[in-house]
């Protein structure tokens, strides 16, 4: 490519890339709300909205992240910033967080919390401790009610969520701790190993006490006779940077909310399928007498937002992926050994499994829609890179020497003869890279980016099909919009010609 179109790509490129790094990561946008975040389980979003609700009343602008994943996901937004408060319990603060620091009480936790700049509000009043359970039937065919006797049964098959499988105080620490000598284990979300219990695949899960699924799926737990599982009170943590006026106000819950009301709150909106705002709501009523006005969008309104949430993702990643895959396919075939190296990285980044990568991706960018669409950038660079390549290979050599003997600058070739013949090609990469986006922008769910991906977390966590559906059949819709606009854009320009 010429050094003056070099110059010209590359002010253009670093343009878009800071408007957008504006658009999704401005101080001033995020500091505007109080942000509250809520992990992948019903209860964790259910206290979540009572936090926002409550912050909400006190005056604040505030806005709920829900079912942004795991521990680690939700510790590292905190102590970033990208996120001022969300619900966790003690006993994982001590055996995850802070466990190298053999944390005795919870005054020792709260001083460790206190170096790191946050704070915890009063105990909300019930421990939600982690639970074994079974099949009460094959429970009692197997004789078992406490979990030093599954050690007698190695043929057992356990199923445990994706966290557990790895934490200090999951499997790891209870397979050593009571000597368990179980190979069958496997990793699986939390709100399916439900139903790996009913249908029999499994024999044994983890559970969480006021879990309101253990009832209704007549469920056994086994007694932790050996005494692994610490407490796990229920607490919000927040940055020291939250405002006295919401401390005060989240610390009206302390102690309001024992063990059962949590579990009648947790099956009204995983066995009765009602809101978790609505459901936050009538208990800040009845407890506090707060009037919190909480309006429940309608399904139209739903899909509508979620779908400029995708349609951002998508239209971003793609501009700023042929930005950047268009000028670096051309350089490529040009310069054969620039292009053995730009193959090779693209193809390395096409091979990492998308979760991983956005994952990777959140100490540096936080949570929301930067990791999201570097993520789907970086997956539509190979697609339009390697069609780009291929469309100029393709063109006969013939008509290159036929522009070169007409005395054509490198540019005119480039932009008259070249260009239009590797167009085809060109936007069959751009197509390919469209469609992958549109299905894996779904994954930006996971870290607070909204989009289709936020229904169909939420109707797996809910068991409720209606709103995976919700999800999945307008991504899918997209998906088939995206084929037919880039075949109507080649019958029309590029056949054409």
């Amino acid at each position: 490519m010429p050094r003056r179109s070099m110059v010209e790509y590359r002010r253009c490129l670093l343009g878009a890339a800071l408007t957008i790094l504006a658009l999704v990561t401005s101080p001033s946008v995020l500091a505007a709300k109080t942000v509250i975040g809520s992990k992948a389980f019903t209860e964790s979003v259910i206290l979540g909205e009572l936090a926002a609700q409550l912050t909400k009343e006190a005056g604040y602008d505030v806005e709920h992240r829900r079912q942004l994943g795991g521990t680690r996901v939700l510790w590292s937004a905190l102590v970033r910033g990208d996120i001022q408060c969300y619900p966790e319990y003690t006993g994982t603060l001590r055996t995850e967080i802070f466990a190298s620091q053999s944390v005795r009480n919870d005054d020792e936790l709260r001083a460790l919390l206190a170096r790191e700049s946050m704070w915890t509000s009063k105990p909300l009043g019930f421990n939600n401790t982690y639970v074994l359970g079974m099949r009460r039937d094959r429970a009692a065919e197997l004789g078992i009610t406490r979990m030093s006797q599954l050690a007698s049964h190695p043929t057992l098959r356990f199923g445990f969520s994706n966290e557990f499988m790895q934490r200090g105080d999951g499997w790891p620490g209870i397979r050593q701790h009571y000597g368990l000598p179980q190979q069958n284990v496997v990793g699986l979300s939390h709100d399916l190993a439900y139903r790996g219990l009913a249908a029999r695949s499994l024999d044994l899960t983890d559970l969480y006490s006021t879990d309101a699924e253990i009832v209704h799926y007549d469920l056994t737990t086994l007694v932790d006779d050996r005494e692994f599982f610490p407490a796990y009170d229920a607490i919000l943590v927040c940055r020291e940077d939250v405002a006295s006026a919401v401390r005060e106000s989240l610390d009206r819950l302390g102690g309001r909310i024992d063990e059962m009301t949590m579990t009648k709150m947790n099956a009204r909106a995983a066995l009765d399928r009602e809101p978790e705002s609505q459901i936050a709501a009538s208990f800040l009523r009845e407890e506090l007498g707060l009037a919190s006005d909480v309006k429940v969008e309608s399904r139209s309104a739903r899909i509508w937002r979620r779908t400029r949430e995708h349609l951002a993702m998508v239209g971003i990643s793609l501009g700023l992926a042929m930005l950047v895959a268009v000028p670096l396919g051309i350089v490529a075939f040009h310069r054969r050994g620039i292009g053995r190296v730009v193959f090779a990285i693209a193809d390395i980044l096409q091979t990492m499994p998308a979760l991983a990568l956005l994952v990777f991706l959140i100490p540096w960018l936080g949570i929301g829609y930067a990791p999201a669409i570097m993520a789907l950038f970086l997956y539509s660079v190979l697609p339009i890179l390697r069609n780009t390549h291929t469309g100029l290979a393709d063109i006969p050599r013939d008509l290159r020497e036929s522009a070169e003997a007409l005395g054509l600058p490198r540019i005119a070739r480039l932009r008259y003869v070249e260009l239009p013949l590797a167009a085809r090609s060109m936007l069959a990469g751009i197509r390919t890279a469209a469609v992958i986006n549109v299905g894996t922008a779904t994954l930006g769910a996971l870290i607070g980016a909204g989009g289709y991906g936020q229904p169909i977390l939420t109707g797996i966590r809910l068991d409720d099909t209606k709103l995976i559906l919700e999800g999945a059949v307008p991504a899918a819709v997209l998906a088939l919009l995206v084929q037919w606009l880039f075949g109507w854009i080649e019958r029309r320009w590029v056949t054409a010609k």
